[in-house]
């Protein structure tokens, strides 16, 4: 069974807010998640919460949620009336349906350590200004390399994907490796490597990074006639690794155009994205 402890918060009501949630699986491990509105209220981040923590839980799974929110629990466990947030509500519903849930009330700043945790990791987020996301600028507008002297190296992860799609001639000429540059995997395998290596030189103002692992899988969907790119990227650092993830998938897509491109001028390199990251102070994000 999966424990998730849920919170939310918010400076003003309505103002700008944050969620967070816990989830402890049944080894004990913990993933943290959390984000920002910049205009909400309480309540509709305490379902936002239950709704993040859902949708980062397995299917079919036998969940139990814990909040200090009496508003999200007897809402859910007792029928209240939905009388605000129906958005929000039909979400949930729709994202507790296949699953096993059960909701129960926990008494907030009473000393349990998970619903604490939650806690403080929602009211970090509604604090955080939009300033914020746009670290790379100081009070001046100018450019600026965020200064991580203060924080602390921990174990941090992140992985990224992306496509190559093209016709299916050009396809098969990869999979057999009959295209004239060589084998077009194995090189672009390397290349990304080697690009997420050299991300702080392509990217402005990004930390250059001790890299503990960079992988880089190929997989051939044959009925899409495409590529798909999947980059894992970790370290042990004071800042996270989502850049080299991505530039890894990039430069990896870039290589397949390069050496395919005599071939079919007509390729395209799409969703190029960042799937989830892990590890550092605000918490892990799985996006997918």
């Amino acid at each position: 069974m999966l424990h998730i402890y849920t919170d939310g918060s918010c400076l003003g009501n309505p103002g700008p807010g944050g969620w967070a949630a816990v989830i402890v699986d049944e080894a004990g491990d913990k993933r943290r998640l959390g984000g920002h509105e910049d205009s909400t209220t309480n309540n509709r981040m305490e379902i936002l919460a239950a709704i993040k923590a859902l949708q980062a839980s397995p299917g079919q799974a036998h969940i139990a949620v814990f909040s200090d929110s009496q508003y999200l629990i007897n809402t859910m466990a007792k029928g209240w009336k939905r009388t605000a947030n129906v958005d929000l509500w039909n979400t949930l519903d729709g994202e507790v349906k296949g699953r096993e849930v059960t909701w129960e009330w926990v008494r907030g700043h009473n000393g349990h350590k998970e619903n604490e945790e939650a806690n403080a990791l929602a009211m970090e987020y509604s604090k955080l200004p939009l300033a914020r996301t746009l670290s790379h600028l100081n009070g001046h507008g100018e450019a600026v390399m965020v200064d991580v002297g203060n924080k602390d190296a921990t174990l941090r992860e992140a992985v990224a994907k992306g496509s190559v799609y093209m016709q299916p001639e050009t396809f098969r000429l990869i999979q057999e490796k009959k295209m004239e540059k060589g084998d077009v995997l194995t090189v672009a395998r390397i290349a990304g490597i080697m690009g997420a290596k050299r991300t702080p030189d392509l990217i402005p103002l990004c930390h250059p990074i001790p890299l503990e692992k960079v992988g880089v899988d190929l997989d051939m969907d044959e009925a899409a006639s495409a590529i798909r790119i999947t980059a894992t990227a970790r370290t042990v650092s004071k800042t996270g690794v989502e850049m080299e993830a991505m530039t890894a998938v990039a430069i990896a897509a870039l290589t397949i155009y390069d050496m395919a491109k005599s071939a079919d001028k007509g390729m395209r390199i799409g969703d190029v994205r960042l799937v989830s990251k892990t590890g550092g102070k605000s918490g892990d994000v799985h996006l997918e």
